[in-house]
């Protein structure tokens, strides 16, 4: 099936998992930025006729003839069928390592295009693996990571080494990317995905070596390069003048921009190297608070580590799938992150990356209803595949996410 083909279906997205805390958030943002049967024809699915019906009474009257589609994500007849009506099915439904296969084959048969939230590397890394030459062949875009991991990070470097040819004719040979501020709380169905990924590492060697892999979710016969494993201690960075810690979507985030840049055919060269971190600050200061956000990350995944203290931490300090900050808290929140990079006579540029809202459901779920839009409305010349929002659909996407998500792409002096 051809990429034209999926253009006569009934709907241009789908949100699966509607009735969820960010399916929520993306169908009010749907809903409040392009109507409904206002230029976007799109519905709402999920598992529950009743919650879902609570949903649209929730968006309003303005959401009266709104479409509610039931789906469960083990229903594979079910999923067929809402996979065969839309142009893109977006899904908040996580973690997708437990709830997300059968959604993403749907979607490959069907010729649909696909995008969620997922940050589970050993799951996208299946998905590759499963998918990459069916989806090629009926044209559905599979696009992981349209939410803060990675969007911001991927579309980040398409921007800065973009800014960085046209002031000097060269690409930089290195991009670091650190967190200078945020404020927000972590998603319950990150956090859910995060300690389902420590389960399966622990339960099986061949997902760890995924996981620590730099180029782990690069094509085959393409896994490797000059990058090393990700940060995982408190580093002073001489170039920036700043202690940095490790930042917790790293191994996420690090992994898409390399495929991204290998699925552009290495535009920026092979050897091209890409690390994330925490700007923590100067001196003393700056190393103490590194060091206590490095112990402290090192205690949660060392904690998660065991069956025992893992089912304790989900059950009594940890948000649950579908809990989330209540509106002012998603309001309050932003991020802000600032990039480095060094071309190869050791010149640099900098850019700065921020976001109006908190990063984890607010900007999220604007990201994430984007990427989908992008894929249902603009022209993309790309065909089918698995994709990463920057090898996809990074002009388009720019322009959505500067004019309608609250994000700012900017050079810094």
């Amino acid at each position: 099936m051809s990429t034209e083909q999926n253009q006569d279906r009934e709907f241009d997205i789908i949100v699966q998992g509607a009735s969820g805390f960010t399916g929520k958030l993306v169908s009010e943002y749907l809903l409040r930025q392009y109507g409904i049967d206002q230029g976007l024809r799109w519905a709402i699915a999920g598992r529950s006729e009743a919650k879902l019906e609570t949903v649209r009474r929730d968006l309003g009257g303005g959401a009266a003839n709104l479409e509610i589609i039931v789906a469960d994500s083990f229903d594979k007849d079910a999923l067929d069928s809402l996979a065969a009506r839309t142009r893109v099915v977006l899904t908040t439904v996580g973690p997708y390592a437990l709830y997300g296969s059968n959604l993403v084959e749907a979607c490959v048969k069907a010729g649909t295009h696909y995008c969620d939230l997922a940050g589970e590397v050993q799951w996208i890394r299946q998905m590759i693996d499963r998918h990459q030459d069916a989806a090629k062949l009926t044209g559905a875009k599979i696009v992981h990571c349209c939410g803060f991991d990675s969007v911001p990070m991927d579309i980040g470097v398409w921007f800065l080494q973009n800014a960085a040819f046209e002031k000097t004719g060269n690409y930089c040979q290195s991009i670091s990317m650190m967190v200078k501020a945020s404020k927000g709380t972590a998603s319950g169905g990150t956090l859910a995905s995060m300690m389902n990924l420590i389960k399966e590492s622990r339960a099986n060697p061949d997902i760890r070596k995924i996981l620590v892999h730099p180029y782990s979710l690069n094509p085959e016969g393409e896994r490797d390069g000059p990058d090393q494993r990700d940060q995982k201690a408190v580093l002073y960075r001489e170039d920036v003048g700043m202690w940095t810690a490790p930042f917790v979507m790293a191994g996420v985030n690090t992994k898409v921009v390399r495929r991204s840049h290998a699925l552009a055919g290495y535009p920026y060269g092979k050897d091209f190297r890409y690390d994330e971190s925490v700007a923590t600050g100067r001196g003393f200061k700056g190393w103490v608070k590194g060091t206590i956000m490095t112990l402290g990350l090192g205690a949660v995944v060392f904690l998660a580590t065991f069956s025992g203290t893992r089912k304790l931490m989900q059950r009594y300090v940890l948000p649950k799938p579908g809990e989330g900050p209540d509106r002012k808290m998603q309001q309050d929140g932003f991020f802000n992150l600032m990039q480095h990079g060094v071309f190869a006579d050791g010149s640099t540029i900098r850019g700065k990356i921020t976001g109006d809202q908190d990063p984890g459901y607010g900007s999220t779920s604007k990201m994430l209803s984007e990427c989908a839009v992008c894929l249902a409305k603009d022209d993309l010349q790309a065909g089918g595949g698995v994709w990463t929002p920057a090898s996809v659909m990074p002009e388009a996407l720019i322009v959505r996410l500067r004019k309608n998500a609250g994000l700012a792409f900017e050079l810094r002096d």
